[in-house]
């Protein structure tokens, strides 16, 4: 039996080494190229050029800066073979829906994004959104043959930028700010040894996001639609500072139990704590 093809590009960064593995196990073969670094994996078919990878590839997946996939989807699209998909799994949405849009009949567009990280060992229970571009009901089809151990969610791209904007973009605004004062800290060792359960966890989490290559952060909270979430967060803070500093508890308690209670409507509070404890039993084994 002839293996089907998929031509990664951008392999040796952090999800292009993780998609090479993956398919690599699936039987597929796997042939990379990487502008900027030198392949590694010696079970890679290595490509001397960006239309030398994709042009026999029955598959490929562009695992590339936000930034550079459009103008890449243009330049790779009229070179791929007919029937072929191109796959892209940015963070981002607006700009490469419209260049997949674009793209020549001959080929088909899968749009999703992965909401698992180059660490994930297995699929099973983790998100992938789908975008539709031309054929929804096809293109899932396809993306779940490809990834079937994990849960799809389907979202247009405006749509899926503006929930990004929540999930990634203001954990990511949030933590970055965190991870800078912490770094100012003059004793963080004391801080360390002085620390309960959240700041634990908070601590993991911050550090943890902070591995991330500063251009995906960048690409990440540049995402228009967080502005609005940003500005809210932002006269958040200036309004309970105000708070504390005019000495105004009834109203500061107020404004906890408001949110708290909107919260709660859509999280198990009791749960949650209990997850915590189990994430900083895990961290303190």
């Amino acid at each position: 039996m002839v293996k089907k093809k998929i031509a990664i590009i951008g392999s040796e960064g952090q999800m292009g080494k993780w998609f090479s593995k993956y398919f690599i196990e699936k039987g597929f073969e796997v042939i990379g190229y990487d502008s900027e670094k030198e392949i590694a994996n010696k079970s890679i078919t290595k490509a001397k050029s960006l239309v030398g990878a994709i042009l026999n590839a029955d598959y490929v997946i562009l695992a590339i800066p936000v930034k550079r996939t459009p103008e890449t989807i243009r330049l790779i699209a009229k070179e791929m073979k007919r029937d072929s998909y191109l796959i892209d799994i940015s963070s981002l949405k607006s700009k490469t829906v419209a260049a997949l849009s674009k793209m020549p009949d001959k080929i088909n567009p899968i749009c999703i994004h992965p909401m698992f990280g180059p660490g994930t060992k297995k699929l099973k229970g983790q998100n992938i959104i789908s975008i539709p571009i031309k054929d929804a009901k096809k293109e899932l089809v396809i993306a779940k043959s490809l990834f079937p151990d994990a849960t799809f969610v389907s979202i247009d791209a405006a749509e899926h930028d503006k929930k990004i904007a929540i999930i990634l973009g203001m954990t990511h605004l949030v933590n970055l700010s965190l991870a800078n004062i912490l770094g100012k800290e003059e004793n963080f060792p004391l801080v360390e040894k002085m620390s309960g359960t959240t700041f634990k966890a908070q601590k993991v989490l911050t550090a943890a996001i902070m591995t991330e290559s500063p251009e995906l952060l960048e690409t990440i909270i540049s995402n228009p639609e967080i502005r609005r979430y940003a500005e809210e967060l932002w006269k958040d803070i200036g309004r309970m500072l105000i708070l504390i500093q005019e000495n105004k508890s009834e109203e500061m308690i107020k404004y906890i139990n408001s949110a708290k209670e909107r919260l709660a409507k859509n999280v198990d509070l009791e749960d949650a704590y209990k997850k915590l404890m189990t994430m900083v039993n895990s961290i303190d084994r």
